[in-house]
């Protein structure tokens, strides 16, 4: 017997752990939700991973955004340095420390005061620290870094036991703190080897350099209490701080939409369906050098922005004012949009980055631009800072990312008689939605460009071949001439084209000599015809006349018979009478 929806008990929600946010781009989505509330994180590596910096912005963005006043004890750097510092990242310490937002306290170890006393401990830093936590009603801490804190200890008993101390007095106070530390040697994350075991968050930052570009990476080691991404993202720190790309989904999970947007070319649009692309959908356009792709790119930019909607494009060979001078060329005015604020280029060499940090600020370029439509012009340039294997699955992550967002992509790709570009042109066009391909047609001694669908995923579509045509007026397709010497295009099918042309007016001319003769003929006949109804209608009548004049001779006839027998019967009738009526006059005169 099946229970009634009101006799199933629904479980209780299981607690979730209190965290704080970070504020800092990225992070919090990786911790699905920011730092434990109340309890220590160590952040840990090696010197120039951005360890101070991600500690300071948490300090920064807790006290800006969330009305969390917080305090920065630091170790290394004082306070005018510190402030120094990270002021090219538009932060401005002393403003806030003006406010009492926040609070900087350095604090200075020197390793001969501790020898001589030969005791250590860290009741002085408590009272230090409590007294900065209190003035300000302090929800932050940072500690920057432990090392200098225990440097002029040598009994591993003694560090053990301050330290442990340490986070339990954290806790005590109910801030949310952060403690740096160096990366130690071999396998361990710390120098002391302790803190990553008493901390209840730790995140190891890494700062690595692959053929010659530096790539700084972030991996949660541990969160006690709670689930987080367990996988390496890259980080960018720039202008505005720390970036990191929160890319740890693997779900399929993005919704299709059905509407469609132009190509900008109208012959395009016929081959894909009459309608275009799907919107949020990705495509491909591949092709050998001078084959138009940029200015393919280019066009479905131009009538993006012509919509009133907003394209970033990532140009990775041409500078914007070179696209935009070139695309003037072939009737497409790209400046007007760029200063209507519809179209922004971000125009970059790939070895300015590795493949990761690429990804990063595309990312953030992308979250702080809101376009509708991003264009990648090419992809292939990614080949020359990593293997094809890498460059695939950083674009999985990008269209990943831009189906989420339901924003439109397009890429470029150059295609050559070489392996590496083939697996480029294979791998990347079984992530796409639509594969547009762009080819050279040597024949006739000229090279023009012939372009197909090579697929487009959810409409029908053209498998014909058309020729791609660049004018000063615009981009256009033709229909090929398809001959017994195969596709004829350019002067070819020109010429194809008024050969036919002249067989045709051969052909009317033939035709209308044909047509007039046929009416000459036509009107002979017909006079001849009309000559013989003439004749006809003569016997006709003559027939008629003559059969008239019989058949009145017969009514004459039938008339005067009956006239003749009437009269011989009214004769007889009286003569009859006559002696009557003698009769009667006799006896009368009697």
């Amino acid at each position: 017997m099946s229970k009634s929806p009101k006799n199933i008990i629904a479980r209780p929600p299981y607690p979730t752990l209190p965290k704080t946010l970070t504020g800092i781009n990225g992070l919090d989505e990786i911790t699905e939700g920011g730092l434990p509330t109340g309890r220590p994180t160590l952040i840990c590596g090696e010197a120039g991973c951005g360890k101070t910096l991600m500690s300071i912005e948490f300090i920064v963005r807790g006290a800006v955004e969330y009305n969390e006043p917080g305090v920065f004890v630091a170790f290394e750097e004082k306070s005018d340095e510190l402030t120094a510092n990270v002021a090219s990242l538009g932060f401005d310490l002393k403003k806030l420390q003006d406010e009492k937002k926040i609070r900087i306290d350095h604090v200075h170890i020197d390793r001969s005061e501790i020898e001589e006393t030969g005791e250590y401990d860290l009741e002085g830093l408590f009272i230090r620290l409590g007294y900065a936590i209190d003035s300000i009603g302090a929800k932050r801490v940072v500690l920057d870094t432990l090392e200098n804190l225990f440097a002029g200890l040598d009994k591993l008993a003694v560090l053990r036991t301050e330290l442990r101390r340490l986070f339990g007095w954290l806790k005590e106070k109910g801030v949310t703190a952060i403690i740096t530390g160096e990366r130690g040697e071999g396998t361990s994350l710390t120098r002391q080897g302790l803190e990553e075991y008493v901390s209840d968050c730790v995140i190891l930052l890494d700062h690595r350099v692959i053929n010659q570009i530096s790539t700084r990476r972030l991996r949660i080691i541990k969160y006690r209490g709670t689930v987080h991404g367990t996988n390496e993202y890259p980080f960018l720190i720039d202008e505005e701080g720390i970036s990191v790309l929160p890319v740890t989904s693997l779900k399929m999970t993005s919704r299709a939409s059905t509407d469609r947007l132009s190509t900008g070319i109208a012959a395009l649009d016929d081959m894909l369906g009459g309608k275009g692309l799907y919107r949020g959908g990705s495509v491909l356009v591949s092709g050998t050098a001078g084959t138009g792709k940029t200015s393919l790119a280019a066009s479905f930019a131009n009538e993006t922005c012509s919509r009133g909607e907003k394209c970033v494009y990532f140009a990775m060979e041409e500078s914007p004012a070179q696209i935009v001078r070139n695309m003037r060329s072939i009737g497409m005015d790209l400046q007007k949009h760029v200063d209507s604020g519809l179209l922004y280029f971000n125009a970059s060499r790939p070895n300015l980055y590795g493949l990761e940090m690429h990804l990063v600020a595309m990312h953030k370029c992308i979250k702080k631009y809101q376009p509708d439509v991003v264009i990648i012009d090419p992809i292939t340039n990614f080949i020359n800072i990593g293997s094809v294997s890498e460059v695939k699955n950083m674009l999985v992550r990008m269209i990943d990312f831009l189906q989420q967002e339901q924003i439109s992509v397009m890429f470029t790709a150059l295609s050559l008689n070489t392996i590496v570009n083939e697996q480029t042109d294979e791998g990347v066009s079984s992530l796409v939605d639509a594969w547009i391909l762009v080819r050279d047609i040597e024949f006739n001694g000229e090279r023009n460009r012939g372009l197909y669908v090579m697929k487009s995923r959810g409409m029908k579509h053209s498998n014909q071949v058309r020729e791609f045509i660049i004018t000063d007026a615009g981009l256009t397709l033709v229909d090929v001439y398809l001959g017994p010497d195969g596709v004829l295009t350019g002067s070819a099918r020109k010429q194809q084209a008024l050969m036919e042309e002249t067989s045709e007016a051969i052909r009317t001319q033939a035709m209308s000599r044909k047509d007039r003769e046929i009416l000459r003929k036509r009107k002979v006949l017909e006079a001849k015809i009309d000559s013989l109804n003439t004749e006809y209608e003569s016997v006709e009548e003559e027939l008629n006349k003559v059969y008239l004049e019989e058949e009145l001779k017969k009514q004459i006839l039938a008339k005067n018979r009956e006239v003749i027998t009437k009269l011989r019967r009214g004769g007889a009738a009286e003569d009859t009478q006559k002696p009557e009526e003698q009769k009667r006059g006799k006896r009368g005169q009697k």
